[in-house]
């Protein structure tokens, strides 16, 4: 038995009901589209004026606490100061490296401890929003891993401070990268979120071996759970690739149902959706929204993930990859 979810009933209030745009944010990102194409901006716009879904946007802002003091408005300052600083000049002569030395000379910002994973995948135009292009060819992935004493307490103010503190830091490091590619002699553009209205982020998280989709809609590996955030740098520098790593988490997550009875609005189902092309788990965006909106971001999920729990993750990869190779066995 299921247990009792503390968040139901949930219903939406009324007056983000009635700002909702004619076009459901489902059908804004493509659900049901066979056709691969590139994305659209459904929610977080850097302008909401720019967006249907601009006026509920505003609305999650007017959900903040009042006291500009409280932890969680210091930590969206504080981002704000990294997005303002400007990036250092490119530097006339480009340091000329093997790929397989600039691959490894990215494992420095781990060891700093400016973010926690690095990887590297070759530049998709579908990546990109509409409307949006580069002539970058590499795309350098960085995560930053939630604390998760603060982040098992979703829905509350506390978990949502934490968020907003990893998503300075993967701006952070994003722009710390991209400034050390620069004096490098490489020109780089960071790419930060939870604003990435340029690129994608977990599709090329995906491709260099962040970790596999999870039901919920986010990435899941065995080291962080679901428990990170994401940044991105685009560049021309001649980094090596990093290789895509499956984990059997697909597979788990077609059996689990923790994240899907967790979740207050329902918005997650155990059944892949075809989205713009590609068929993947989606978590239903016109159901989540009233929710997250509500809490100034939710991060339930995330938080009852299995996978997130310290420590748990690789004694499930272990688990799955036994499983794995008994039935390779009885197939052979």
């Amino acid at each position: 038995m299921s247990p009792i979810n503390p968040h139901r009933p949930f219903t939406p209030d009324p007056e983000l009901d009635s700002l909702r745009p004619a076009r459901t944010g489902n059908q804004i990102n493509g659900i049901n589209e066979a056709e691969i194409r590139n994305p659209s901006v459904v929610y977080w716009a850097e302008n909401p004026d720019d967006i249907e879904f601009g006026e509920v946007q505003k609305w999650f802002y007017r959900q903040e606490p009042d006291d500009p003091n409280s932890e969680l408005m210091k930590e969206r300052r504080l981002r704000q100061e990294i997005l303002r600083q400007p990036l250092p000049p490119i530097a006339p002569e480009q340091v000329s490296l093997d790929s397989h030395q600039w691959t490894a000379a990215l494992d420095r910002f781990v060891s700093s401890g400016d973010c926690e994973r690095v990887g590297v995948a070759r530049m998709r135009s579908e990546w990109l929003y509409e409307n949006k292009k580069t002539d970058f060819i590499n795309v350098v992935m960085l995560g930053v891993q939630h604390d998760y004493e603060k982040l098992k307490s979703a829905p509350d103010r506390v978990a949502g401070t934490d968020v907003t503190r990893q998503y300075g830091r993967a701006a952070a490091a994003a722009k710390k990268i991209a400034g050390w590619l620069r004096e490098q002699g490489w020109d780089a553009e960071p790419v930060t979120g939870p604003m990435a209205t340029k690129l994608l982020m977990i599709p090329p998280a995906l491709e260099c071996g962040f970790g596999e989709l999870g039901k919920h809609g986010s990435l899941i590996n065995p080291e962080f759970g679901s428990a990170f955030r994401l940044g991105a740098v685009l560049t021309d520098a001649p980094f090596e690739l990093t290789p895509k790593r499956e984990f059997g988490i697909d597979d788990f997550c077609s059996r689990c149902r923790v994240c899907e009875n967790a979740c207050p609005p329902f918005a997650i189902t155990d059944e892949k959706q075809m989205v713009r092309g590609v068929e993947k788990w989606y978590v239903d965006f016109d159901k989540c929204i009233p929710f997250f909106a509500a809490t100034s971001g939710c991060a339930i999920c995330i938080a009852v993930c299995p996978w997130s729990l310290p420590e748990v993750g690789f004694k499930l990869e272990t688990k799955l990859a036994r499983r794995a190779e008994r039935l390779k066995i009885n197939e052979s």
